[in-house]
């Protein structure tokens, strides 16, 4: 016997049924996500936006932060000033600081400094390197040839890792610091098998730019501009401002409104230097180096 449906009933087909199940479904998660967007909401001061907006988006990590958003937060959070955003314009920190209501604070810029001068035109190498192009490597084979076991070994690892285009190689395979675009993050700092780079504060104007801790003699033969610690700096420097340690002087920084240009004036070998305006002053009893090819290899002389 056939069954009749009513006129009001209305059949459901598998598709319709489906289709009313994900709608309710769907409205049952948007539901349950309202709730708990409610429920676990985090404040975040509209202040960072306008605080991240006024920095230079180098994310290099020169205040110590993870990247200029973790630098923003930190500011509008009070636990730094805007001035130790170093990379940033004196006006911009200045805004950030009349946004926020603080002082702007005080931070001293710092920069990448190398701790040697040795180039291929002044420095010997004991062997020759063959192989990849890196400081890296070449320090892994025999420490990369140089006769100075401290010395750069010139193959440019700093200035392929530097994002700011703050180094660059002289002729003469020496990494040269261009003081304007270096941001202090530390890469090339990181990146050196040798060491010889550290992040210095400009007002660090004395300079020894030599690591080598052989005795005098040795040092020289393998360098011409390798500190000799003959300690003529240490006698006309300030009381305790520079010391000789392992045969290389070594500058107490915490002395530095200490120090003056006479230190550097009698050194033989220009291993200690005065930085200023960008330039690089050696001393006026520096032996002037007029060679412009590279030295032969030590075995060779």
């Amino acid at each position: 016997m056939r069954r009749v449906r009513g006129c009001g009933a209305v059949a459901l087909t598998p598709i319709a049924l489906a289709a009313a199940f994900m709608a309710g479904l769907g409205g049952l998660l948007a539901a349950l996500l309202a709730l708990a967007s409610r429920r676990f909401y985090v404040y975040e001061d509209p202040r960072i936006d306008a605080v991240e907006a006024l920095l230079p988006h180098a994310n290099c990590g020169s205040c110590g932060m993870a990247g200029c958003r973790a630098f923003a937060e930190a500011v509008v959070a009070g636990r730094v000033e805007p001035a130790r955003c170093t990379v940033n314009t004196p006006e911009r920190n200045a805004q950030i600081a009349r946004l926020l209501g603080v002082a702007v604070g005080q931070a001293q810029r710092r920069v990448a400094r190398l701790a040697c001068a040795g180039g291929s035109h002044v420095a010997r190498m004991r062997a020759r390197y063959d192989g990849l192009a890196s400081c890296r490597a070449a320090a892994s084979v025999g420490g990369g040839g140089k006769a100075c076991a401290w010395g750069c070994l010139g193959l440019g690892d700093c200035a392929a890792v530097c994002e700011f285009s703050a180094i660059q190689m002289d002729p003469f395979d020496l990494p040269v610091v261009d003081a304007e675009r270096c941001t202090g993050c530390g890469d090339c700092v990181e990146v050196c098998p040798k060491d010889l780079f550290s992040l210095q504060p400009l007002a660090h104007k004395l300079w020894v730019a030599c690591r080598n801790r052989a005795d005098g003699a040795t040092a020289e033969a393998q360098c011409e501009v390798a500190c000799t610690a003959c300690g003529r700096c240490v006698a006309d420097a300030a009381p305790g401002l520079i010391r000789l340690e392992d045969n290389l002087a070594v500058i107490d920084y915490s002395r530095n409104a200490l120090a003056r240009r006479e230190a550097i004036e009698r050194c033989p070998t220009g291993a200690i230097v005065w930085l200023e305006g960008g330039q690089v002053l050696r001393g006026r009893a520096a032996k002037r180096i007029v060679r412009v090819t590279p030295l032969p290899l030590a075995s060779e002389v």
